[in-house]
């Protein structure tokens, strides 16, 4: 709804919404509410919450010439009201603590580097203020935290699922490797949860795209009710070094009881510390998930099939990686990827939504080209024919 604007307001990013919104439903703990300056500064010197971790102060500091004259001339108890795009409420707050910051430490606190060169940086510096406000607030309920939770909720009540793993996937675009890892980790685990990424920038697939390839290889390729896809909005919280704790918070609170990532998740990088090699992994402490960093798989043109790094006898030389950027770069393209790299399907699925009525005559195409069973009249969609295409390219009769 539209602003009564009875009360000075606050104007907040939808990111902002979406970090509010996950903090009220409980997810963030052991944050429990907006930081003041005193609480702040434990944070950064011991990385803890009531023994328990989390990297960086939660704060609510909203950039703008508006926000920073309401926030300076802010009175303790005052009332404000928050406000988003296209001036709608969404929620209050009243005023506990104003205090200035340095945007400088804070994106270094998130991001560990200022360097404005480095696109999650230069985004959060945009919209990051000079001054934070604490104190007891209202937003609207997140519609995608709701229906998250009671998809999980069902989905562990449906199969009396006693361990939950969770996995965080960007799937732009999902390719074999992806494939392999949800397999994999579904020989140790009751049910997975997908926790599909909805960033708030601009991506190359979007978000619906990647939603209806995973849900089409879950339903096709996967035992009936043991994976189950859930939207996670990829706001600043997740970015950075630190992302990989956050994912395990957030991924505990909604109920799991394993994170599963792959060697290549954001943070997961060794360090030297006391005579011993260390990962941001080794920082957590007193949240309840066990944390489990999975195989690189490549595919081994000596092996001829998928295979972890650990375990194949062949060098580098023999090995294809899966680089989602570059799977993709192809699919802009317009050219199908090999079926080795990303399953024909999805390909297909894929490509009718980036180059929709590609073909002029599509039905011509199809029947000049393809083999039809019985000569009979059928119509086709632009999925189909890629579908259809990649089965030619992969006979080999004549190859």
């Amino acid at each position: 709804m539209a602003s009564s604007r009875k009360n000075r307001t606050l104007f907040i990013d939808l990111e902002a919404v979406s970090a509010l919104a996950l903090l009220k439903a409980g997810l963030l703990y052991p944050v429990t509410k907006l930081q003041g300056s005193a609480e702040a500064k434990e944070v950064v010197e011991t990385g803890m919450i009531d023994g328990k971790t989390f990297p960086f102060p939660f704060l609510l500091a909203p950039a703008g010439k508006m926000n920073e004259e309401v926030l300076r001339t802010a009175e303790v108890g005052e009332t404000l009201e928050l406000l988003t795009v296209g001036d709608q409420v969404v929620g209050s707050l009243t005023v506990d603590e104003v205090f200035p910051i340095d945007t400088k430490e804070r994106l270094r606190q998130i991001y560990g580097t200022d360097d404005l060169g480095h696109p999650g940086v230069a985004s959060t510096y945009k919209r990051l203020g000079s001054y934070a406000v604490s104190g007891d607030y209202t937003i609207v309920p997140s519609e995608v935290v709701r229906e998250s939770k009671e998809r999980i909720d069902e989905a562990v009540a449906r199969i009396e699922a006693q361990h939950v793993t969770a996995i965080m996937m960007a799937a732009n675009p999902l390719h074999r490797a992806h494939e392999r890892l949800i397999r994999q980790t579904l020989e140790t685990t009751d049910l997975i949860v997908i926790f599909l990424l909805k960033p708030y920038n601009n991506t190359d697939l979007k978000y619906e795209i990647r939603e209806q390839t995973l849900t089409y290889f879950n339903d096709n390729y996967l035992p009936k009710n043991r994976v189950v896809v859930v939207t996670l909005e990829n706001s600043y919280l997740f970015a950075g070094f630190n992302e990989v704790i956050i994912d395990a918070i957030v991924a505990s609170n909604y109920g799991c009881h394993r994170l599963m990532i792959g060697q290549n998740h954001a943070g997961v990088g060794m360090y030297y510390d006391h005579n011993a090699n260390k990962s941001i992994i080794d920082r957590l402490s007193g949240i309840d998930i066990a944390i489990e960093i999975a195989s690189e798989y490549v595919y081994c043109n000596e092996c001829k099939t998928l295979v972890s790094t650990k375990t194949c006898p062949h060098g580098q030389h023999h090995h294809i990686s899966y680089h989602s950027e570059s799977i993709l770069e192809l699919m802009k393209l317009g050219l199908l990827p090999p079926a080795v790299l990303i399953r024909k399907e999805i390909s297909a699925i894929i490509l009718s939504h980036l180059f929709t009525h590609r073909f002029r005559n599509l039905e011509k195409l199809y029947y000049d080209i393809m083999p039809v069973s019985g000569g009979l009249l059928e119509e086709h969609t632009e999925k189909d024919f890629y579908v259809e295409l990649m089965k030619l390219y992969q006979t080999t009769s004549l190859t």
